[in-house]
């Protein structure tokens, strides 16, 4: 669980980085359109363009993380859930034979 709080901890970090830069990107084009530099609609398609690639950037680190946690998680020898699974059912089929081979025994 402490694997998941760090990694839910690192990716939180990251979402408030990006609302951060976010409200200083608002900051800046308030200002700019202000100044007259830029007109509202461009400010806005600016603002668009960025917060687009901020939020396909953050998507890209959250995967990179998850699979970084994987690689750890694996180096370890923490089993995937596929894994863990595949042993459950295993397990079932064996008892089941058991259960079979004891009915056998007392009739």
């Amino acid at each position: 669980m402490d694997n998941n709080n760090w990694l839910t901890q690192i990716l939180m970090l990251g979402v408030g980085t990006t609302s951060l830069v976010a409200d200083k990107i608002r900051e800046v084009s308030d200002d700019l359109v202000k100044d007259g530099k830029l007109n509202p609609d461009q400010a806005k398609e600016v603002m668009d363009d960025l917060l687009q690639t901020l939020k396909s950037e953050q998507g890209n680190l959250e995967t990179q993380m998850q699979r970084q946690l994987r690689n750890v998680l694996q180096d370890i020898g923490v089993p995937r859930q596929s894994e863990m699974d595949e042993l459950r059912g295993r397990i079932d089929r064996l008892e089941r034979q058991i259960r079979d081979l004891e009915n056998r025994l007392w009739r």
